[in-house]
């Protein structure tokens, strides 16, 4: 695939509108602000966003919480100043070493940050073409939630058909795609999420949807093969009762109540307690690559997943949106039109 000609070449701003936190802190610290267009680098190509989503990723990057993570992001103020990972856009311009894709395409993937603005970089490692048919929103709403949810259903469950799945959290963004990907891969799917949250849950096609205010599941007898934690609001005895012999329980997140650790205290406790248990442990962080990617767009053309989107709001509406993310109110997915 050749390089795009000087005619085919769209014009690109040299500024930007973007929303930008230049110091950890609440959402409030985020502020709309006019800064360079970036450049793509060697396997890169530079996208004009679509749309983007939130994730509690970002909310962690935003408050440099739990602390640990400054040693990645920065410690005193973030090298992170535009977030959103999740991006879905058209390519504008490609980097040295770049074939596979020309201006015209369109694409998502996931970014490091960059998708709270017009324009954002992408790895060619990182991203897939939209498929025919697939809106820019679905596409935006789907790249860490499926990864995450693939990952853990897929590579680290083990997910065979007739497999008998239990998704606890199953109405933020991760629970609702966990629910659809383990009936697309032949699993019978127990839900639990709160009140307001069941019948969503049930249309995204879950066999059982338990309402954690009413329903038990540990009290209930049931028994799983695999147990997806995306809540981490049960005991590591508990967890370990309502699995069979040779079950896999694979754990997302757990209590954020440690400022200086986050969850991983819990995780750790969770995975030594395993040890004694006759089923296996599972604690990862969700890697990008290309062929989930490829899977998760496969699945968005067939309508095997739908992404549950909650709704659709501008850079005025992120502030809101992190808010509720923070305080773990969210149900499934906000999507971001940066334009």
């Amino acid at each position: 695939m050749t390089s795009p000609t000087h005619e085919t070449q769209p014009t690109i701003d040299a500024t930007m509108r973007a929303l930008v936190a230049r110091r950890y802190g609440a959402p409030d610290v985020l502020a709309v602000e006019t800064v360079p267009t970036p450049s793509p680098g060697e396997g890169q190509v530079l996208v004009h966003v679509e749309a983007s989503s939130l994730n509690a990723l970002d909310w962690h990057f935003l408050t440099g919480t739990p602390l640990f993570m400054r040693m990645m992001s920065g410690v005193r103020r973030p090298k992170r100043i535009v977030h959103g990972a999740d991006i879905a856009g058209t390519v504008v311009a490609v980097g040295a070493g770049v074939d596979q894709y020309s201006v015209g395409q369109r694409v998502f993937g996931l970014g490091d940050g960059g998708g709270l603005a017009a324009y954002a970089v992408l790895g060619v490692k990182h991203m897939v073409p939209i498929p025919d048919g697939v809106s820019f929103q679905d596409a935006a709403a789907t790249p860490l939630a499926g990864i995450t949810a693939l990952q853990a259903l897929r590579t680290h469950g083990t997910v065979q058909p007739g497999d008998h799945v239990l998704v606890n959290g199953a109405a933020g963004g991760v629970g609702t795609f966990a629910v659809q990907i383990a009936k697309a891969l032949g699993a019978q799917v127990t839900a639990v999420c709160s009140t307001g949250k069941v019948d969503m849950v049930r249309r995204l096609g879950a066999d059982a949807v338990l309402d954690y205010t009413k329903d038990d599941f540990v009290v209930g007898g049931a028994r799983f093969d695999v147990m997806l934690d995306n809540a981490g609001n049960r005991t590591p005895a508990e967890c370990i009762s309502v699995l069979r012999p040779g079950a896999r329980y694979v754990v997302v997140t757990g209590p954020k109540k440690n400022r200086w650790l986050g969850p991983v205290p819990h995780i750790l406790w969770t995975g030594i307690k395993f040890r004694r248990a006759d089923a296996s442990f599972h604690q990862f962080t969700a890697a990008t690559n290309v062929e989930d990617l490829a899977l998760l767009a496969e699945m968005l053309a067939n309508r095997s997943v739908v992404p549950e989107i909650d709704r659709v709001i501008g850079l005025d509406g992120v502030a809101a949106g992190l808010t509720e993310i923070g305080a773990g109110h969210t149900r499934s997915k906000i999507v971001v039109t940066p334009g």
